[in-house]
């Protein structure tokens, strides 16, 4: 049965949307060389390939699909199909055989309930990204975070460097009164502090 919902997460995603006009679109954003654009380009892919892990489906071959991630490849109907998207994600995992076997999404295998957890994972650190990016406040909720947490954490561990490439940057040490929102980005490899000027 699903333990987590990714409702929460998705909906602060959307909510974000509105914030982001045309002249933010070229804006940094905590992920290294990720514009804005690239950043709710990579949202539009990773909605339809955790989708499709929860439905343990094949990407259609004349539909959709995630595509190299670049401002350039950006859908210029993003605003409406990126809600669209999200919400037909977080349908699809609350589907109690979503979370049975395994599944795939991004060439990477694994235990479904795991791919939920990355899925989470990938909603809320890209959420953060896109609102320090536009300047906006961003939430979440305390079982979302403790999920987050827990996963950014272990990742973090030395014996997962191999598995941490290409998913996460440098540690980035944070206060030890740090709040766990905070100490789980810096799992991540975020400066919680980060803002465009810094950039």
């Amino acid at each position: 049965m699903p333990v987590i919902d990714l409702e929460s997460a998705a909906r602060e995603v959307v909510r974000l949307l509105d914030g982001v006009t045309e002249d933010r679109l070229d804006d940094p954003t905590p992920c290294t060389d990720t514009p804005v654009a690239a950043l709710l380009d990579h949202f539009m892919g990773l909605s339809l390939a955790f989708t499709w892990a929860a439905r343990k489906t094949t990407p259609p071959e004349d539909g959709p699909g995630p595509g190299a991630v670049s401002a350039e490849h950006l859908d210029p109907q993003w605003r409406t199909l990126l809600p669209r998207r999200l919400g037909e994600l977080v349908e699809a995992w609350r589907d109690p055989i979503a979370w049975e076997g395994m599944t795939e999404a991004g060439g990477v295998t694994m235990p479904a309930e795991q791919m939920a957890i990355v899925a989470l994972d990938e909603l809320v650190l890209h959420g953060w990204d896109l609102a320090r990016a536009t300047g906006q406040p961003f939430a979440c909720n305390p079982a979302d975070t403790a999920a987050v947490l827990a996963f950014t954490s272990t990742s973090a561990r030395p014996e997962q460097a191999a598995g941490r490439e290409g998913l996460f940057g440098p540690v980035v040490e944070v206060p030890e009164d740090a709040s766990a929102f905070d100490r789980a980005l810096g799992f991540a490899g975020r400066d919680p502090a980060w803002t465009p000027k810094l950039a």
